[in-house]
């Protein structure tokens, strides 16, 4: 019988088996987010080293053939039998899922990685492996294939200085397993790495790469989260000169704060566990933005800065403009979640409020002028938050949406399912028109937009919501905004931003980008929102019209056509120049279309760009313009 479910369908997979089978269950995803995973995890066993006391220097190579060496100069992985498999102990290591030094036996106090099953997992997702271990004058060496296996016993193969100790592991991802690339990012090694050296005081991380070129860079911060900090405002104008700077440790578990204040409506509050970046936050974020609120009220009453009868300031009210970086180091954090982005030991919440309090309220007492700028900050962003909630009122949806709610604008689609529901925010109200004819008015709405938006870098949330443009996209999302906001009301599951492919409709593209980032950033990382590819040009040879994005696919195309064959390029007109039936082919058919899914993997890579680009200082922006010019030299537009 073909549907019977019998003994022999149960399949026990073994060793490492598993991780090959299900590699998603280990590193997340096989695409270049995963990839990059593998130099994480054995990264993160060099830095446990560092945690412990014992390794000062960092070392990454990226080979010409995308094979990564990682070596530290730490105490060197143990060499000897291991009692409980008979195996080596670096066989055991790279080899045995859960076999580590990381689950209380004393030889890591804090860790962070996959808590014994990097070194392992890796192993398994490599074609090959091999590992140097550096004690006693020795030089130690196992080489592992096709997905973990050991092609040898361990063995010495060759005499080193005593004095030199540490581990260098190389590997090669396994192309049958990482199918999207195994090609590594220069820049997303790089971030990441400047990210540990922050985080890790006057440990040096040095990172090479040996392709192209060849480029170098060496990440060393004896100020560490301090110098962080300093980097999160280089865009930006503190409001003071010195950062704040809070330490303490309880029980084994150490917190460490760094922040300033600037003058921008935004927060960056960064917090890490283990130096694992928890980006949904938890209990030692939710301890030190309790007590940052808790404090600062306390001292604006106790001057006489709030009246009894004021109402007290928010927890938005005083993060606004905040730079701040929250890193803890626990003996045994425990995560909600596998993907590891929230900390979830309660105990650290206490432990958090009381260390920053302590040092924070110390702090103001002792930069009464300072703590006197920050409240004046605090309650002006009060007074503009009260300002907002009334003028939120304006953008609240009543009743199904018809096009008078939106000033004769919205042509709304049939569908109310949001899963299958598009809306296009189309640049001009000639392409608008256009799209509205082109569209598929089952799944497809349709909002132009008058020009170019206001710029919320340089605004509050108020003065945003009196800007009609805004008011309408927000009203259309159907989400709400600030403390209003709910992603589960999002009525569009994709939000399609459609520019004519020149400066001004980059311009427009940046602009929304930033109201989305600031404002509805949610929305992004769920993967809602998108930029559409108009084509650059339209190749005709006989029957046939073929769309293409840019020079280089144009290039490419013809490239498969045959010597002999008669052909004409033209140069597609913009969006308000297309008729409908034009721009449902090239930019509007769910069959035809090229869209970019605009995502947000590095936030603060992205609110450093937002910044530079559409910040109040000019300096940074010219500087960036000045150093990416080369990209856009070739461009026609």
């Amino acid at each position: 019988m073909p549907n019977e479910y019998s003994d022999s369908d149960i399949q026990v997979l073994e060793g490492l088996e598993a991780v090959r089978k299900r590699p998603g269950m280990y590193i997340g995803t096989t695409s270049s987010k995963g990839l990059h995973h593998l130099v994480w995890e054995i990264v993160d066993n060099a830095v446990d080293e560092a945690l412990a006391g014992f390794c000062d220097d960092i070392e990454v190579v990226i080979h010409k053939d995308n094979s990564v060496s990682v070596r530290d100069d730490g105490r060197g992985m143990p060499v000897g039998m291991n009692a409980k498999t008979g195996l080596s102990t670096i066989e055991t290591i790279f080899t045995v899922l859960h076999a580590g030094g990381k689950f209380g036996g004393g030889g890591y106090k804090v860790s962070g990685g996959l808590h014994g099953v990097g070194a392992s997992v890796v192993n398994a997702l490599s074609s090959w492996l091999e590992v140097r271990v550096y004690r006693e004058g020795e030089v130690h060496y196992q080489r592992f294939e096709n997905g973990g296996h050991p092609t040898e016993p361990m063995h010495i193969i060759e005499e080193c200085s005593k004095d030199r100790t540490g581990t260098t592991v190389t590997f090669k991802a396994d192309p049958s397993i990482f199918k999207e690339t195994t090609e590594y990012d220069y820049e997303t090694l790089a971030n990441r790495l400047r990210e540990l050296a922050f985080l890790n005081k006057g440990l040096r991380i040095i990172l090479i790469d040996e392709r192209g070129d060849g480029k170098k860079d060496t990440f060393c911060y004896n100020g560490g989260i301090i110098e962080y900090v300093n980097l999160l405002n280089k865009n930006k104008t503190p409001l003071h000169e010195d950062i704040i700077y809070v330490e303490g440790c309880e029980n084994g578990i150490s917190i460490e704060v760094a922040m300033q204040y600037n003058d921008s409506y935004n927060s960056n509050i960064y917090s890490f566990t283990n130096n694992i970046n928890t980006y949904e936050g938890g209990t030692h974020e939710d301890g030190v933005k309790f007590a940052l609120t808790k404090i600062i009220n306390n001292y604006a009453r106790n001057n006489k800065m709030l009246k009894d009868n004021d109402e007290s300031l928010t927890g938005d009210d005083c993060r606004e403009g905040l730079a701040m970086i929250i890193s803890c180091k626990h003996p045994d954090p425990q995560f909600e979640g596998q993907t590891k982005t929230k900390l979830g030991n309660s105990e650290v919440r206490k432990i958090a409020s009381d260390i920053f309090s302590e040092g924070f309220e110390r702090f103001l007492m002792e930069n009464p002028s300072v703590a006197r700028l920050i409240i004046d900050k605090c309650m002006t962003a009060s007074r503009a938050r009260l300002a907002a909630k009334k003028a939120r009122e304006m953008t609240r949806r009543k009743g199904d949406l018809d096009v008078t709610n939106f000033f004769g604008k919205l042509a709304d689609c049939k569908s109310k399912d949001a899963t299958v529901s598009e809306l296009f925010l189309v640049e001009g109200d000639s392409a608008g028109g256009s799209a509205i004819k082109g569209r598929d008015s089952m799944t497809q709405a349709i909002l132009p937009l008058r020009g170019k938006i206001l710029n919320v870098e340089k605004a509050r949330l108020d003065r945003a919501l009196g800007n009609e443009e805004i008011r309408t996209i927000i009203t259309a999302f159907g989400t709400g905004i600030g403390e209003d906001f709910n992603l589960d009301k999002l009525r569009y599951h994709k939000i399609i931003i459609m520019t004519d492919a020149d400066v001004d409709g980059s311009h427009i593209r940046v602009l929304l980008l930033t109201l989305f980032y600031r404002f509805f950033k949610p929305i992004v990382e769920a993967g809602h929102v998108y930029a559409a590819q108009p084509p650059l040009f339209v190749i005709k040879h006989g029957k046939t019209i073929k769309y293409v994005l840019n020079e280089q696919e144009r290039d490419e195309y013809l490239a498969t056509l045959s010597p002999t064959t008669k052909y004409e390029i033209a140069r597609m007109k913009g969006l308000g120049e297309m008729d409908a039936e034009e721009l449902n082919e090239t930019t509007m058919d769910i069959n035809k279309r090229i869209l970019r899914q605009i995502t947000v993997e590095d936030a603060m890579a992205a609110d450093d760009i937002f910044s530079k680009l559409m910040g109040e200082e000019v300096e940074p922006r010219r500087e960036f313009i000045a150093s990416n010019a080369q990209f856009a030299e070739n461009l026609d537009i």
